[in-house]
């Protein structure tokens, strides 16, 4: 495991507001960079519910996660969709890293929806917006800007917080980048 993954990610997990006792969602979750840290970040008594369409990396990532005796992550396959098999108010933390990008716009309000839908009152979403206009475009991003992002996730039920800065992993390596924190608005509390 890299040193990201059991400090530096987990110290910047703690900084967006991941704690101890939580239940955090990993969404897109690959093999892990982020489901690892936030286990750790949210100790034996929180869970990691880390959903992939690809039942390989799933794979992956149980076996990296038995390997250093961290039995608080569940992986979950989703099929390539925007459901999340979890109860409606179950999560604390929701992280989207990565991965809208490859959504069009209906199929990311679906997505934003269903956050809504699982996170608790006032709980975190947390977004990695890569791939917007400015920071490498691609995919269904290509033509965005940031500020687009902002304002279609503040649309669909959020009020946003803040940026939080510093060294993330991105593709197996570790840069310099901003995730985007909003926090889920309490007149969204059911849908």
């Amino acid at each position: 495991m890299s040193k990201w993954e059991r400090e530096e990610g987990v110290e910047f997990l703690e900084r967006i507001g991941v704690r101890a006792g939580q239940k955090v969602l990993d969404f897109g979750s690959g093999v892990g960079h982020y489901a690892i840290p936030a286990a750790i970040a949210v100790g034996s008594m929180g869970m990691v519910y880390a959903v992939d369409k690809d039942q390989e990396v799933l794979g992956e990532l149980e076996r990296k996660a038995t390997s250093l005796g961290l039995y608080n992550i569940k992986t979950i396959r989703s099929f390539g969709g925007v459901k999340i098999d979890l109860v409606e108010g179950s999560v604390d933390v929701v992280l989207l890293y990565d991965i809208l990008h490859y959504f069009k716009e209906d199929e990311r309000r679906k997505l934003y929806k269903e956050v809504l839908r699982v996170l608790r009152p006032h709980g975190l979403l947390s977004v990695y917006p890569k791939h917007v206009l400015g920071d490498e475009p691609h995919g269904e991003f290509k033509n965005i800007h940031l500020d687009d992002v902002i304002r279609e996730i503040k649309d669909s039920g959020f009020s946003f917080k803040g940026k939080c800065c510093g060294t993330i992993s991105h593709n197996n390596t570790v840069n310099p980048g901003c995730v985007l924190n909003f926090i889920k608005t309490s007149q969204h509390k059911k849908l």
